[in-house]
């Protein structure tokens, strides 16, 4: 009998589907890995493609009692949850780990026929902290689309003249927020990405968590780009943030700018591996709150903070745009492998403010920057991928 097992149970749109699945299945399956051999039960209609998977043993449902479940008066769902029990039975497993969104309906079935399921959340942290060979390609490749996005804006700004009411008008019509998305979900494509997350936000929309952002951008206040494309061959993201200025820029804005700035800067500089992400949030905090501006380390217990650097560092980047680790005061330590986003802001309700973000590999010796793309306040277009 089997006791360590590991069980998923989801479609390859689950990340810890995909990271054993390198290619894309719609309908949920169940993966069984026993002593680190990977094994699935699932519609003969993927069999073989399951099959060129490496080292990959697959039992189609067919060959696991299906038809003999339908002859014996099981509706289609049941019996299909019997042939899971049958793939567990075969392959001597009575104990397993499960990740968190494990199926209820899925789990009760197995544990009412012999099959004890445990969810172990860490574990499967754990084995999606350092990213795959084919992970790592993949987010590269969503880096590239991430850049061409922002330079699609800068560029866009850049050109864009402006109206006697301040508005900005790109070819004569006005330049918006939802234009500017639009043309960004078309550059993703082009670069064999699709959208997993978009803000551009200008004014005050900066300063709203996670405003999307609408309407007419208008010459000297903040746009904020912050886009996650997501490669498409491998599901791998990217998370990328630039705060851009059309014309004169305002004092507190360059203000914000500076301890930003310096706020990055700090930041990337100890990334390291074995370096506690409380301590990595704590340097991230320093050049703001020596300027006088609130932090999540300054606050009062209870205080709701809206203003300032109010939100954490950051986040893990991989099969998903926000995962473990994430930056704030928690026990996590970073390891050789993680990729993270470090995206410092300051801000000011009813003006906005400015963040900046970029994801990083932590390497055995420090830290590699993947982006290739300035800081600059001023937008100035820059050829980035296709």
């Amino acid at each position: 009998m089997v006791d360590d097992a590991i069980l998923i149970y989801a479609s390859t749109l689950a990340a810890d589907m995909r990271h054993v699945i390198p290619h894309d299945v719609h309908d949920p399956f169940l993966y069984i890995e026993v002593d680190g051999a990977p094994h699935v039960a699932i519609k003969s209609l993927e069999a073989a493609r399951m099959r060129d998977v490496p080292g990959m043993t697959v039992f189609p449902l067919d060959e696991l009692g299906f038809d003999d479940f339908r002859a014996a008066g099981q509706d289609p769902d049941l019996a299909e949850l019997s042939t899971l029990v049958a793939a567990c039975r075969k392959l001597g497993v009575t104990h397993a780990a499960v990740p968190p969104t494990f199926p209820l309906e899925v789990a009760d079935h197995l544990r009412a026929n012999g099959v004890e399921v445990r969810v172990d959340r860490d574990l499967f942290v754990q084995r999606r902290r350092v990213k795959t060979p084919h992970e790592l390609a993949g987010i590269r490749r969503a880096q590239v689309a991430a850049e061409a996005g922002v330079s699609l804006v800068a560029d866009a700004m850049h050109r864009a003249t402006v109206d006697a009411d301040g508005g900005l008008l790109l070819d004569g019509a006005p330049l918006t927020c939802e234009d500017l998305k639009d043309r960004i979900r078309s550059v993703f494509l082009r670069n064999g990405c699709e959208d997993a997350g978009m803000i551009v936000a200008h004014g005050a929309q900066t300063c709203i968590g996670h405003h999307a952002g609408s309407g007419q951008i208008f010459e000297g206040e903040p746009v904020t780009v912050d886009i996650c494309p997501r490669d498409i061959a491998s599901g791998g993201n990217s998370d990328m943030t630039r705060t851009f200025v059309k014309g004169d820029i305002d004092d507190e804005l360059a203000f914000y700018y500076d301890i930003v700035k310096k706020s990055f800067d700090a930041t990337l500089a100890a990334i390291r591996p074995g370096l506690p992400v409380a301590e990595l949030h704590r340097i991230s905090c320093e050049p703001i709150e020596a300027a006088g501006q609130p932090t999540q380390l300054t606050k009062k217990p209870g205080e709701v903070l809206d203003e300032g650097y109010f939100h954490s560092l950051g986040h893990g980047v991989g099969l998903e745009v926000h995962e473990p680790p994430s930056l704030n005061q928690n026990d996590a330590v970073l390891v050789a492998g993680d990729v993270i986003a470090i995206e410092p802001g300051c801000y000011r309700q009813g003006f906005g403010g400015v963040r900046l973000e970029d994801i990083v590999l932590v390497t055995e010796d420090g830290y590699e920057l993947i982006s290739d793309y300035p800081y600059d306040l001023v937008p100035v277009s820059l050829p980035r991928g296709k």
